[in-house]
């Protein structure tokens, strides 16, 4: 498994409590998984970052993924053979700690989510 176990930084750490205040969802891992699928869909590569994994939020990459980590897996693995990285244990973990933070970053960003139907709203029509 490439990837057991995510840190994620304080500000990301920040950021969600911030989105939990607002939506209303009281678990991590269901706004992490918010969080990566948002990123995944921007077309850019995650700009390379030195994040840092000093926050006291942690979760296993099951908690994260939960019944459907398989799949959240061949994602990120999808994305990274679609952008030229490789699928390396290594860039896995890279990729993946980017695009949660990214997403994360974006979704606090957004000042009109001030509940789980405008969290909804972030989902393009063409996604359902």
């Amino acid at each position: 498994m490439p990837i057991e176990n995510i840190y994620l930084s304080q500000q990301a750490k920040d950021q969600l409590v911030k989105l939990k205040r607002a939506t209303r969802i009281q678990n991590w891992n269901v706004l992490c998984r918010w969080a990566f699928c948002l990123s995944l869909a921007e077309s850019s590569i995650p700009a390379p970052a030195k994040i840092p994994a000093d926050s006291s939020v942690e979760m296993s990459w099951k908690v994260f993924g939960g019944p459907h980590a398989d799949i959240y897996l061949a994602l990120l693995k999808e994305r990274c053979q679609h952008d030229g990285l490789g699928t390396s244990d290594e860039v896995l973990l890279a990729q993946f700690r980017l695009h949660i933070h990214r997403g994360i970053g974006y979704l606090a960003a957004d000042r009109r989510i001030k509940s789980i139907s405008d969290l909804l709203k972030r989902v393009p029509l063409a996604a359902l």
